[in-house]
Formats: structure tokens, C-alpha cells, sequence
């Protein structure tokens, strides 16, 4: 089955997007015109992406001293995305958007990771732009954002420093105010940056005429010192080259410095940074380093801020590593149709004088493909169920957006990690289908493979994921998004009891996950049981597992709701949806095992033992 035909069906068939249409926002689009986008980006990502997936990522940034030399291929995927809208797809018309729902340009999106994720289709350009639209000043979102949903600019996000990582709390970067006038700035309070920030993605290049950096600092306290800890933090925007308040360049280069490039086993397509900020290769007219910024928000506020951009980006990190998985399930699945290799077997054995048979006629061989299909497609319906959710949360009225927000606060550490987990395996059984073959570089499955490696760490590792879950986002405002998750499970639990199947399997399939949703339940009351954190938290990660091996049956029996017609699509849907209830779910009982009995093996484990 294509890609097109499983975006069609979760699109129109499940999510019912075209009732979207009913609101006021949407009121000028119809299936038609939701078909002319996902036909459009289906093209450009067909020809202008997928034949230059190997092209990136032999052929990777090279950094000669002063600027970032890429191949063509990545100047003109990237000029093609721009010239599709894109950028601009769900903003409002008298900017130059489309005012599409983000269900629908999430699907539309899809096609450009599937066919190469590393080239980039502009994830953290329009992450960084609706930050702003959100948070900035007026002057801010004319001058920056509105630049980067032309396409004429792009944008980052500079969280991490070398010696911090993923502890925040510990970045040295500082902000110093710019001069006695640094309030009356029209881009904002104007400071000078000084510090360093790694594993910046598309940090540097020449692709747009200016990069705008968002970037995470600390503003010293009346007693010069920074202030500890996350509270001390603050967000600035910073752009590579100096603009002035009408957003024309001023011919100025910032005080923002590549110090080297990261080259990592995947993604190599995309340029990956280490960023010198202030240090004075770049110093300005007067001969002063440091590198300008202008801040957003209010002081203090920064990571608060920075979180619109991060989940953002965590659910985008998910849908790439969903693509990955499906890229490869459809490659190893084609290899599978072609590949002859051994016999039938018969009740006398096998005769050797036979003609061979096709890999996929292997039982072993159509576990691996059922596998991936099941973690691909069902991880795809967890990305458009969550873009469907912020759709609500924008466009809803107030009891249902809220009642989104919750739902997508316990969801998105699902939507980002679990995909990076299992569609990860998913690639890894793409190679052991292809065989020998899989591990060389004449078939496309070991690039997925390492491309998705990289969807563990991107955007907050398991363990952060599962302790933001865990510790947080199931007990939130008294447990709200857990509550209304438990409903919504409920509720496709009675449906698919009213249903009937051919074969029988939809009832058990609802008793199994009515079974697991109370077994995750005891879990989270067991691990909490004490109060204790550190004993709570000791075994997040089975738990994140376990939640969302959950979460994904209920996504499974939903699209094995509306798949009861005839046809071979609606036969694959319900039988990957009952491997998933047979294989996978019962799975989730030795992860909460260990969650509900606060077990401190690997917590209290003396690090001389290892």
C-alpha cells in the first residue's frame, strides 16, 4: 500500500478533517483543496528529494573556513519547499499563508521525510517563526517570522551548550544589556551574547539570506551573578546578519561565529553546528564583540517560552522518525516481492528441484514486514491524532481546546519518543529482510537506520521523556490529561464493542486494551505510592514504554474501527492491528512490573560494580 493511500484514509476515512472545514478558518478549503497540497508536496518530494537521499548524505557539509559549502540538491529541495508555501502553509492569508489546518499540513509534510529526512523541509524554521508569533512583539514578528514563512530567512533553536547537554539549568551563555538605551530598542531590549551552544541543526549556510538563532541565556541579577538554576533563564532572538526594524539588512555580520561542524552517523544532510556567540571574529563598527540579541518575552521566561518551539519540535521529531520507518518498511517490503530465495515446505520436505520462492512467501519474512507495518502505520496515526488535537486546541471552542491542550501535553511524549523507538526497530528489521544486502550501501535501509538513531537523542532523550511523563504530565492539574485520555480510550473501547467483524477479533482486541489501560493505571498509583521521586521516577522509562505500547493499541483498534469493508487495504489495517494486540501489547506487563514495584535494581547499582 502507498504512503498516499494510508494518508488518504487516516485524513478522510478516521479523522473526518474535511468536517474541519465547517469552521470559519478553514471555510474556503474543501477535500480538493486539501488533495491540489499533499498532491503538490507529493510531487516536489518525489522529484526534487527522494533521488538525492543518497546524494546528502555522501556528499556532506563541508566547512572551508568561512562558509558552508552544500550540494546543489539540498539549494534546490530547499528552493522548491519555499516556492510550495509550505513554510507559510497554516499562517493567516495577509501574510501569505494558506490558513490550512495542521493536520492537514502535517500529512502533506509526511512525504518530505519519507522520501529524505535529512534535507531538510523546514521543521525548525517554522518552529522558530510561530515561537515568535506567539511570543514576540509586533515589530519582532514583522521583522522575523514573517521573513521565515516567505522562506527568505530560516531559523534555529540554541539550547544546548557543550558542557550543559540536556541540563539547561546549567548553560553559561549570558546576556548583558546593551547600553543605557538597550530598553528602547524597536527589535526589543537590546543585550550582547556571549557564549558558546552545540548540536545547533542548520546553524550555518548559505541557503537563505540570514538566519535568525533563538537562543536560551541567563541576564545577570542586581548582583552581576547569574541567577541558578532554570529561573535565570531567557530567550533571545539573533539574527547571523544585523537587520534594522523594517527587516532590511543592514550589511552588518553578527557576532555569531561557526567554530566547526558535527558530523554525525545520520542526518548528514543537515548541517549540524557548534556556534561561538560573541567572541569577536565578528565585532561591530565600534570594535565591540558580542554578539546583539533582542529579547523575547519577559525576563526569566525563556525556557517557558522555548517550550512552544520544542514540542513543536518533539512531534516533529516523531513524524521523521515515523517516515523513516515507513521508508524503509516500503523498501524492504519491495525487496521482499522480488527477492527469490528457498523452497516450500511440504508434508515430504522440501524438493530441491522446485523453483524457488519470493522471501515474502517466508512466514519469519512477513513477521518482519507485519512488524514494521504496524509500528509505522500506527505511529503515523499517533502524529495526525496529535495534529488533529492542535487543531482543536487553535480553532476549537473553549471547553474542547482545553480539553486538546491536556490531551496533547500527556500524548507529545509519546508522539515524539515511541516512534523513535520502534520505527527505529522497524529499520533494523528492514536490513535483517534485505539480508546480507541490508548492511551495504547498494539498498537504502542502513541510511534509515541511521538516520533514525538519531530520533532517541533529538528533542529530549527516553529517559527525559519518560520522567517528563511520569512525573509530571500524568499528574498535571490533578490528572486532567490523564482523565480525559482514560475517556477517550472508553469511548473506542464501547464502540468497537458494538462492532462486529469477520472474524471475531474486535472485541478482543477492546477487552485487551480496557485490560492494559488499567494496568497502566495501577502502575502510575503503585509508583507514586510512597511520594518518593527518586523510587517513582527510578523506572520511567519501561513506564514511557509501556504507555505507549497503550496508547498505540487504542490508535490501532480506532483504525481497525473504521477498516471493517472489503479490500486488501482494510484487511492489512485489521491484521496489522491484531499483530500489534497479539505480539506487542502483551509486552507492557513486564515493563510495569517493575514500575509498580518500585524496583531499584539499576537505581542502586555502586558504580564500582559495573
Amino acid at each position: 500500500m502507498a504512503l498516499r493511500d494510508t494518508v488518504d484514509f487516516l485524513l478522510y476515512d478516521w479523522l473526518q478533517v474535511e468536517a474541519l472545514n465547517q469552521r470559519s478558518r478553514f471555510a474556503d478549503h474543501s477535500r480538493e483543496t486539501f488533495d491540489a497540497v499533499l498532491d503538490t508536496c507529493e510531487r516536489i518530494a518525489r522529484d526534487k528529494f527522494a533521488p538525492y537521499n543518497r546524494t546528502i548524505d555522501t556528499q556532506e557539509p563541508q566547512f572551508d573556513g568561512e562558509r558552508v559549502i552544500l550540494p546543489q540538491a539540498t539549494h534546490d529541495a530547499h528552493a522548491a519547499y519555499a516556492a510550495s508555501g509550505m513554510l507559510s502553509a497554516a499562517q493567516d492569508y495577509d501574510i501569505g499563508g494558506m490558513q490550512l489546518p495542521y493536520v492537514v499540513e502535517s500529512a502533506a509534510n509526511a512525504f518530505f521525510a519519507c522520501a529524505s529526512v535529512s534535507i531538510g523541509g523546514g521543521m525548525l524554521t517554522v518552529g522558530n517563526a510561530n515561537l515568535l508569533m506567539a511570543y514576540g512583539s509586533e515589530t519582532q514578528k514583522q521583522v522575523f517570522a514573517h521573513h521565515e514563512f516567505s522562506g527568505r530567512w530560516s531559523g534555529t533553536m540554541c539550547l544546548s551548550e557543550p558542557q550543559a547537554g540536556s541540563s539547561l539549568s546549567d548553560i553559561t551563555t549570558r546576556a548583558i544589556p546593551d547600553g543605557e538605551d538597550f530598553a528602547s530598542d524597536p527589535l526589543g531590549s537590546r543585550y550582547r551574547l556571549k557564549g558558546h551552544k552545540m548540536w545547533i541543526s542548520t546553524g550555518d549556510h548559505e541557503l537563505t539570506e540570514n538566519i535568525v538563532h533563538l537562543v536560551l541565556a541567563k541576564i545577570p541579577g542586581p548582583d552581576g551573578m547569574p541567577i541558578p538554576g532554570v529561573k535565570g533563564i531567557s530567550l533571545f532572538v539573533v539574527p547571523k546578519h544585523r537587520v534594522d526594524a523594517q527587516g532590511k539588512l543592514t550589511g552588518q555580520r553578527n557576532d555569531v561565529a561557526l567554530a566547526g561542524l558535527n558530523h554525525k552517523c545520520g542526518w548528514r544532510g543537515t548541517v549540524n553546528t557548534l556556534l561561538n556567540f560573541g567572541e569577536g571574529k565578528y565585532p561591530d563598527a565600534q570594535g565591540q564583540a558580542g554578539a546583539i540579541g533582542y529579547l523575547v518575552g519577559q525576563p526569566g521566561e525563556g525556557l517557558r517560552c522555548m517550550f512552544h518551539m520544542m514540542n513543536e519540535a518533539r512531534i516533529g521529531v516523531g513524524m521523521a522518525a515515523t517516515m523513516l520507518g515507513l521508508a524503509g518498511y516500503y523498501a524492504s517490503l519491495d525487496y521482499a516481492k522480488a527477492r527469490p530465495q528457498g523452497r516450500a515446505m511440504t508434508a515430504a520436505g522440501k524438493d530441491p528441484a522446485s523453483a524457488q520462492i519470493r522471501i515474502i512467501e517466508h512466514a519469519d519474512v512477513k513477521r518482519m514486514l507485519l512488524a514494521q507495518k504496524a509500528y509505522g502505520e500506527g505511529a503515523l496515526a499517533l502524529a495526525l491524532y496529535c495534529a488533529r488535537l492542535v487543531d482543536e486546541q487553535r480553532t476549537g471552542e473553549a471547553t474542547a481546546a482545553n480539553e486538546a491542550r491536556l490531551l496533547l501535553e500527556v500524548l507529545t511524549p509519546i508522539a515524539k519518543s515511541w516512534p523513535s523507538e520502534w520505527c527505529l526497530e522497524a529499520n533494523s528489521l528492514a536490513i535483517q529482510v534485505h539480508g546480507g544486502y541490508g548492511y551495504t550501501r547498494d539498498y537504502p535501509v542502513e541510511q534509515y537506520w541511521r538516520d533514525n538513531r538519531l530520533n532517541m537523542i533529538h528533542e529530549g532523550t527516553h529517559g527525559i521523556q519518560g520522567m517528563d511523563l511520569l512525573g509530571r504530565k500524568v499528574r498535571m492539574e490533578d490528572g486532567q490529561g490523564m482523565t480525559l485520555l482514560t475517556q477517550r480510550i472508553h469511548a473506542t473501547v464501547a464502540q468497537a464493542l458494538q462492532q462486529t467483524d469477520q472474524a471475531g477479533h474486535i472485541a478482543d482486541h477492546a477487552h485487551a486494551l480496557n485490560d492494559a489501560l488499567q494496568h497502566v493505571q495501577r502502575a502510575t498509583d503503585m509508583a507514586w505510592q510512597e511520594g518518593a521521586p527518586t523510587q517513582a521516577l527510578a523506572n520511567a522509562v519501561p513506564y514511557l514504554q509501556a504507555f505507549g505500547h497503550m496508547v498505540l493499541s487504542w490508535m490501532w483498534l480506532e483504525v481497525e474501527r473504521v477498516s471493517q469493508g472489503a479490500g486488501s487495504e482494510n484487511l492489512g489495517r485489521r491484521t496489522a492491528a491484531q499483530f500489534f494486540f497479539r505480539y506487542e501489547l502483551p509486552k507492557i506487563s513486564a515493563w510495569l512490573q517493575v514500575v509498580a514495584q518500585r524496583d531499584m535494581t539499576c537505581a542502586n547499582m555502586p558504580e564500582d560494580a559495573f
